[in-house]
Parts: structure tokens; sequence; C-alpha cells
């Protein structure tokens, strides 16, 4: 999927970052797929979703900022992502699908 230039906010909509596309880690794409049978193009799908929610993953970040997503996917899949972003790029850690919490979460802020 291709991201030219896109700007990754928060729920209130202040700007975090400012990113031009993704970045895979062949590690973290193989074990999103087999442990929790998320693909690497529903991870980029959940970027695009009108009403995602971002936060900071403040339990996460001592040696990065990471950041976490709510998002759903183009065949309405609710995911759960990790990601930090590095030069610019998206960079996916861990991806799942949400629990009930989580999509209650997402649902009563669409």
């Amino acid at each position: 999927m291709y991201m030219a230039h896109a700007t990754i906010k928060n729920e209130e909509g202040r700007i975090l970052k400012e990113v031009s596309g993704f970045e895979w880690d062949k590690g973290n794409k193989i074990k999103n797929l087999t442990k929790h049978k998320v693909s690497q193009d529903e991870c980029e799908e959940t970027f695009f979703d009108y009403n995602r929610k971002v936060q900071k993953d403040l339990l996460h970040s001592r040696d990065e900022e990471r950041y976490i997503l709510l998002g759903q996917t183009k065949y309405k899949r609710l995911l759960y992502i990790i990601f930090t972003i590095r030069k610019e790029k998206v960079r996916v850690i861990s991806a799942r699908d949400i629990n009930k919490k989580e999509r209650k979460l997402y649902e009563e802020k669409t």
C-alpha cells in the first residue's frame, strides 16, 4: 500500500508525526501473520481508517516513542496496532484483533 505523505494525529487532532510510508521488519511481519493472522496489507489499511484512534504507548516508550492505533480494515476487521516512526516511516511492531474493551473504546469514539 502506498502512502505518499501523511500526518499521524492523536484523538484530539494534534499532530504526532509526519510520515511518508511504511517500513517492515521481516520478523515482525512474519510474527503478526503466523501468531495473529494479520497481514501487512491489513495493518497498513488501518492507518487509512478515518475513525482510527491513535495514542502514545506510555508503557512501552522507554527506548523509542511507540503508539497504539485502533483501526478498521477495508473488510471491517478491527485491529490493535503497536507502531513506531523511524525516519518518517511507520514501523509496525505488533498487530492483533482488538478485544472487547478496545472495541468499546473504538466504537464509542466513532
